[in-house]
């Protein structure tokens, strides 16, 4: 049964939704310590290329689809192929994003939460005049039992239910017009902030000088990989804001203006944290722990430093929320379109998923001996990072390269051509892209995975 979700009241509306899913913790928590690890300036050249070639053109497809069914990703993926004569198989296009969004989210919520408990720390003084061993044991303390970041995780997924709640102008619309707004007035303080107090021109030199003696082949496939995350490509998210677009809207140039906002904000958190990180002697590659155990230590000893480590932090939960909202959205429409529940009670079961879900991490990051599984060898992993790896190295690239293969090959190209709405020679580049470039690179990050593990 065809179900009416509604439409986003504008292009620019459309255009924050899209760019506030994209921008979140990926753009904040991830790219900098990726960036700092793979050698700075050659990663950020090589992950611009990746974006520009690959997740844009995946980006444009998803929405694609969207478009085109108005209904969740796997139904509207079945629409789309019975229009062009295919199998209904191709379902698991939308069903295998859906399935990657639920995982991403349930970790996702309680790195959000550990944002929400920072904020408090920064803003209450928790940082003043800590070294190292402090900020170490405040951390420690914070994942020492399960009760606190169920706390903070919750309320993360207790706003969420909240806002998607509301449905979608009243709700995930209202959210995004006024959370991105203050997103990027709090990231714009940041850098300024960061230029005034550290070390500007060294962190502009680490980022945009590129030394490729620094970056391995690895740190390639890495920088693909993290296209994918940091565009929310493959999570059904696309799929499903896609599903809303407003009529006479342009596709190919609202894919655009979300890929460069989206990396804007990724190149502006570096700006804001590798100054900071490099005037204080911090290791750049200091891996996931830069913002939570790293900065808080600079924060500490720098002028105002309570000020704005409560705002960055703030900025990191903001920036968790916006893309929060848009992975449950696809699960809640689901649950409005194949069960009948209404908007509120779809978002409340979704939410309460989402939350048992999470506890899995939370006892991972707890130490609890049943979330650590072994795999082949002697291997063992939690299963925070377990999911975090699945996801991220496995699950997005491979909905992506469906994705890819078939927006590019199995739908036919009256339906794609009319959908997308461009130019001859723009369609020709975006189909060359999604047929040969973005699988051949794809299935050399699976190559890599493979040769990582020794499989």
């Amino acid at each position: 049964m065809s179900q009416n979700h509604g439409q986003w009241t504008s292009r620019f509306s459309y255009v924050l939704a899209a760019t506030g899913a994209a921008v979140g913790l990926g753009n904040i928590w991830k790219f900098p310590y990726i960036m700092g690890e793979n050698g700075g300036g050659a990663f950020v050249l090589v992950y611009l290329v990746c974006i520009a070639l690959i997740g844009i053109p995946v980006m444009m497809a998803e929405v694609m689809i969207g478009k085109f069914g108005r209904q969740t990703p796997a139904r509207s993926a079945v629409l789309m192929a019975k229009a062009s004569g295919r199998s209904s198989a191709w379902r698991v296009t939308g069903w295998g994003g859906v399935a990657a969004g639920f995982l991403i989210l349930s970790f996702y919520v309680v790195i959000a939460g550990w944002a929400v408990a920072y904020t408090w720390y920064g803003f209450s003084g928790r940082f003043e005049n800590q070294g190292a061993e402090q900020i170490g044991l405040l951390f420690t303390e914070l994942n020492a039992g399960p009760w606190a970041l169920m706390g903070w995780s919750g309320f993360i997924v207790l706003g969420t239910v909240l806002v998607v709640g509301k449905g979608l102008q009243k709700g995930l619309e209202k959210a995004v017009n006024l959370m991105m707004p203050i997103l990027f007035v709090l990231l714009a303080i940041m850098v300024g902030y960061a230029a005034a107090t550290g070390n500007f021109s060294e962190a502009v030199q680490f980022m945009f000088a590129a030394d490729f003696s620094k970056l391995s082949w690895n740190g390639v496939l890495i920088a693909l990989g993290h296209s994918f995350f940091t565009l929310s490509l493959a999570s059904g998210i696309m799929m499903m804001y896609g599903a809303y677009l407003p009529d006479n809207t342009s596709l190919v140039k609202t894919s655009v203006y979300i890929a460069i906002m989206d990396t804007l904000v990724a190149l502006m958190a570096g700006l804001a944290i590798f100054p900071i990180v490099f005037a204080n002697g911090l290791p750049a590659g200091a891996g996931p722990g830069l913002i939570f155990q790293s900065l808080p230590i600079a924060f500490g000893q720098m002028p105002l430093g309570q000020l704005f480590g409560g705002s960055f932090f703030l900025m990191v939960v903001v920036a968790a929320f916006t893309s929060s909202i848009a992975l449950i959205e696809s699960s809640v429409a689901w649950l409005v379109e194949n069960r009948g529940l209404s908007r509120w009670q779809a978002s409340a079961s979704a939410g309460f998923a989402i939350w048992l879900a999470s506890l899995l991490t939370v006892f991972s990051l707890t130490g609890a001996e049943w979330s650590v599984v072994s795999l082949w060898g002697d291997i063992r992993i939690s299963f925070f990072d377990l999911l975090d790896y699945i996801t991220a190295n496995i699950m997005l690239p491979l909905g992506g390269l469906i994705i890819a293969v078939f927006a590019s090959w199995a739908v036919s190209e009256e339906i794609s051509r009319r959908t997308l709405d461009t130019t001859p020679a723009l369609y020709r580049l975006w189909q060359l892209s999604l047929r040969f470039v973005a699988p051949v690179a794809i299935v050399a990050v699976f190559l890599n995975l493979i040769g990582v593990l020794n499989l």
